[in-house]
């Protein structure tokens, strides 16, 4: 049992269940220019990382030259494509989540979200899912709080700054991404955690060498305690 005085989740394909639309609306953006990338291979270059870095490392790892075909064209129009699929979306939490959540707030054990999205589109997801500051989660921190995304740990050191957590190896992080992981390891969190409801495999979350890989963040309540 590890003794915990914060978890830090990732949103989306974590505790956020929105059925991959950001990935597949990425897919989507990069493919109008005549593409024809899979899913799998959007979700292997881009997951968890600050969207429109994503949307350069793809490019990058099929050759784009970033002067000919530059960036910032995608990425407008996948935020405007995200839009529309976000207005009529349902968006719950994974099953068991907000009975993990509570669990770990009867062990005063404080709870951050943070996110490669912008502050607008997660206030959008947690809104939808009927989330609230002070009951499911005590802070956010998004890409607009930290000068550098992951896998660099800025939105974990800012997540114990605020909430006044100094000893990182009393920090648990998770996330359904290897970039989570390595993010984790980076702010030298004591334990890093995958989880393979969203992005990556069993197989791709044990490769950057977490401390546990769960089917369902519902299991964590074996392994912690506050």
């Amino acid at each position: 049992m590890h003794n915990i005085e914060l978890a830090v989740f990732d949103m989306a394909g974590t505790v956020v269940n929105e059925g991959n639309v950001v990935y597949k609306t990425l897919q989507k953006a990069i493919n109008k220019k005549g593409r024809d990338l899979t899913l799998d291979f959007v979700l292997e270059h881009g997951a968890g990382k600050e969207k429109h870095q994503a949307i350069k490392d793809i490019l990058a790892a099929i050759d784009v030259d970033s002067k000919s075909e530059p960036s910032e064209p995608i990425f407008e129009d996948f935020k405007t494509m995200l839009d529309e699929a976000y207005d009529t979306l349902e968006v719950t939490s994974f099953a068991g989540v907000e009975k993990l959540i509570a669990n770990l707030k009867s062990q005063k054990i404080k709870v951050a979200l943070n996110t490669g999205y912008d502050t607008r589109i997660a206030e959008l997801l947690l809104k939808k899912m009927n989330w609230v500051k002070g009951k499911h989660f005590d802070t956010l921190v998004t890409a607009d709080d930290a000068v550098k995304g992951r896998p660099h740990p800025d939105m974990i050191l800012k997540a114990m700054e605020i909430l006044n957590v100094s000893d990182a190896s009393k920090v648990l992080k998770a996330g359904d991404s290897i970039i989570d992981i390595e993010e984790g390891k980076n702010a030298n969190c004591g334990v890093t955690v995958g989880v393979t409801t969203g992005a990556h495999t069993k197989a791709q979350l044990q490769s950057a060498d977490p401390t546990y890989v769960l089917n369902s963040l519902l299991e964590l309540t074996d392994y912690i305690k506050g």
